[in-house]
């Protein structure tokens, strides 16, 4: 073998082994995410963000607040994402009456374990439970007047596909309420002009947006606008100030 064909085929040795030890840069994302964009943010621990003990949270009037500006009454549908120990779902049970229906989900099959306990002890009869997942909120189509979000949009991996799978449960004039923190994702907030874009990606248009200290952060509520985009139609969002600017906002 001359010498120039084995250089040749020492290259082409190279070039293979240099293929087999490419890393997928999607490798860390779910499977069922990888058409999505990848948010260019970090995210928070999950179940990092304490709020506070129940009592504390009604001594301050948080979940009755938040009720009255979502305008939940009785016969409302709600969807409570990221529902934990229940703190929102009781009372929104309470608040909704024999007419109404709450589907309290979460991605922690303990914590659903002590909310189902919960809901039987209680006898919460409009209350059903429902396992989600980190990139999918697993709800029905057609199925909720209004979609909770309360103080963890930031623990969300893949808020592109997440938000995208959640449009179809939404009932026409449907709406999603977020309340989160205005600080950076890793420190358990979300800036509020990070949120907005992030929700605008995928055909949500703000509402409404106040800021309370009985909620310890912000309100923002949101409905659908246009069709869905296809995945592949999604523009990620940049990291942004949190200084809010051209909107209508409320603060006291």
């Amino acid at each position: 073998m001359n010498f120039a064909l084995r250089i040749a085929l020492a290259g082409c040795t190279a070039l293979a082994l240099a293929g087999c030890n490419e890393v997928d840069p999607d490798a860390d994302r779910p499977e069922t995410s990888r058409e999505f964009p990848r948010a260019h943010r970090p995210v928070s621990n999950f179940g990092g963000n304490s709020v506070g003990p129940e009592m504390k949270r009604d001594e301050r009037g948080e979940a009755q607040l938040v009720m009255d500006l979502a305008d939940i009454d009785q016969g409302t549908t709600v969807a409570d994402i990221g529902a934990g120990e229940g703190y929102y779902t009781v009372r929104l049970a309470e608040r909704v009456g024999r007419k109404g229906r709450v589907l309290a989900q979460d991605i922690d099959r303990d914590a659903l374990r002590r909310l189902g306990t919960r809901v039987e002890r209680e006898r919460l009869d409009n209350v059903s439970i429902n396992l989600g997942n980190e990139d999918d909120p697993r709800l029905p189509e057609s199925s909720f007047d209004r979609v909770f979000m309360i103080h963890m949009y930031h623990e969300i991996i893949e808020p592109y596909s997440f938000l995208w799978r959640l449009r179809p449960a939404l009932r026409e004039g449907g709406q999603v309420i977020v309340v989160d923190v205005d600080r950076p994702p890793q420190e358990h907030g979300m800036p509020p002009a990070l949120l907005f874009c992030e929700m605008r990606s995928v055909g949500y248009r703000l509402v409404e947006f106040i800021r309370k200290p009985e909620i310890r952060g912000y309100y923002a509520q949101f409905e659908l606008e246009g069709d869905r985009p296809a995945a592949a139609e999604i523009v990620p969002c940049k990291p942004q100030p949190t200084k809010v600017a051209g909107i209508n906002t409320r603060d006291n």
